[in-house]
């Protein structure tokens, strides 16, 4: 059985995404996160794109040493000195260089003519391998390019060394017959295309990405780039999870494996959801809320009887517990600990006891504490951790005859108790200009979404926000049974996260 090789490009593709931005030790967890998957690659980002970018992936290099570390760089001298210099600390570094190739990029981006892009291509591939043996080079809008000129720079780049050779539905264009077509026709018309590693990089603009990817790897492809949750530029990319658990579930029609731990697939998810600020969409394949839930009476019946009839997956294997354990205020440590270990958390002691101080707190007010409160209290308590200012109390008066008035208490770094208050022009505005007056950072709130993570009147809200100060978006999470409570936990995640960028860049 062939392998197909997982190249996760979740930290540099996935944090293209508009607001999606991570910062160096968001990155790190992430990446650990990704080693733990079994991932074979990981992009860990674009070294010359910012200073901040080449320090996280010259950490993930350091730290994370099983699989591939691979950095992105232009087909331009400097940037692939720079890549080098951030990978040069991995035990497996590779150097992926890209350049475009359709003649609309050519012509209007580039303005230059395809043997130009052919002759730079193949010197910039050279130019890489000096550094490292593992060179990969992707012609940027494959599927917009004429195919016997792909296959021309393909030739040309392997000749100078590269050994993985990517083709990028960059804009999602392709459909899966004609991008399974073009593999094809990689294969049998690029003379040396058996010393390298044929590749897809797919975008999801028309819905395709996953299709197409997995139409080229029943063509021929072996190594497919993926991020997980499919988050990315624009539409997004192919998601991780879904092309490993078609290839794993399918056995039979690809005839085709991968060394991707598909237990920690949820963990992933929700960690990539946590710090991106990407919720899950419900229905989402794999991960989504509702992927292993049923509601109709005849699917319940038949899953009571045999899983099999309505679920193709056991959902242990991409690490969701097959029953969800209600839990409440009588359960004690010992259970509330049993069940982090099911849903795949390991804390720390000092973890542990504030979470389950948090649990004991929110089972005083619903009846019934299920596995979504049980993670959305965790990234919620977790989110503390790196706390500049600590949100201590929230109190609000309001109603449709008197004027929104809030007041707010936080405890400063150093320990201090500070205290204001401010009228608005609802509970929320009063409570984020009394939290203004006190840590006094200028910026603008840009989004705010609310949502409730379980059903029930006593439901458990988690509010959304993002704000902007000197051109950089800031995204912020927080939840609690009170809607108010949680709009001040976001807002103060937010600007923790702001002050905390800010205290680092010095």
């Amino acid at each position: 059985m062939d392998k197909v090789i997982i190249f996760d490009t979740t930290l540099r593709d996935g944090e293209q995404a508009a607001g999606g931005t991570l910062n160096v030790q968001e990155k790190l967890e992430i990446a650990r996160q990704l080693e733990k998957l079994k991932v074979d690659v990981i992009e860990a980002g674009f070294p010359i794109s910012s200073q901040g970018d080449f320090e996280a992936v010259k950490l993930i290099a350091k730290e994370v040493r099983t699989p591939i570390i691979c950095a992105l760089a232009r087909a331009v001298p400097q940037d692939i000195d720079r890549a080098w210099e951030a990978i040069k600390g991995a035990k497996h570094p590779r150097i992926h260089v890209f350049l475009s190739s359709s003649d609309i990029h050519l012509g209007y981006q580039l303005k230059k003519s395809r043997e130009e892009v052919r002759q730079t291509a193949r010197e910039m591939v050279a130019k890489a391998k000096k550094y490292t043996d593992d060179i990969e080079f992707s012609p940027m809008d494959a599927s917009r390019t004429e195919p016997e000129y792909i296959h021309q720079i393909l030739e040309a780049v392997i000749d100078a060394g590269a050994t993985t050779v990517n083709i990028p539905d960059t804009v999602g264009y392709a459909i899966p017959d004609e991008f399974g077509k073009l593999i094809e026709g990689i294969i049998k018309n690029v003379p040396n295309i058996s010393k390298a590693v044929i590749s897809v990089h797919c975008h999801d603009d028309l819905g395709l990405a996953v299709a197409n990817s997995l139409e080229a790897v029943k063509r021929g492809a072996r190594q497919v780039e993926c991020t997980i949750n499919g988050i990315g530029e624009r539409a997004g990319n192919a998601s991780m999870e879904e092309i490993v658990m078609a290839i794993r579930t399918r056995k039979d029609f690809f005839d085709l494996s991968t060394d991707v731990d598909t237990r920690q697939i949820y963990k992933a998810s929700r960690l990539v959801s946590e710090l991106s600020g990407f919720v899950v969409q419900p229905n989402k394949a794999i991960v989504g809320a509702n992927a292993f839930r049923h509601e109709s009476g005849i699917h319940q019946d038949g899953v009571i009887k045999v899983p099999i009839t309505y679920e193709i997956m056991d959902p242990k294997t991409v690490g969701i517990p097959a029953s969800s354990l209600v839990l409440g205020k009588l359960s004690g440590r010992h259970a509330f600990k049993e069940r982090l270990a099911e849903l795949g958390y390991n804390l720390s002691e000092t973890e542990l006891n504030r979470t389950f101080t948090a649990f004991k707190e929110l089972a005083d007010k619903k009846k019934g504490v299920t596995d979504r409160d049980i993670e959305s209290l965790i990234a919620e308590e977790l989110r503390t951790v790196s706390e500049v200012y600590h949100l201590d109390r929230v109190q609000v008066s309001c109603g449709d005859r008197g004027i929104p008035t809030a007041a707010v208490r936080l405890i400063s770094p150093d320990g201090r108790t500070l205290e204001d208050a401010a009228l608005g022009t609802g509970p929320v505005d009063a409570v984020y200009k009394a939290i203004n007056r006190i840590v006094g950072v200028p910026n603008q709130l840009t989004e705010f979404a609310v949502q409730s993570v379980t059903e029930g009147i006593d439901a458990i809200g988690e509010v959304l926000i993002r704000i902007e100060s000197e051109g950089i978006t800031y995204t912020g999470r927080g939840a609690d049974t009170d809607i108010i409570v949680a709009s001040a936990k976001a807002y103060m995640n937010a600007l923790n996260r702001l002050l905390a960028t800010r205290k680092a860049a010095g």
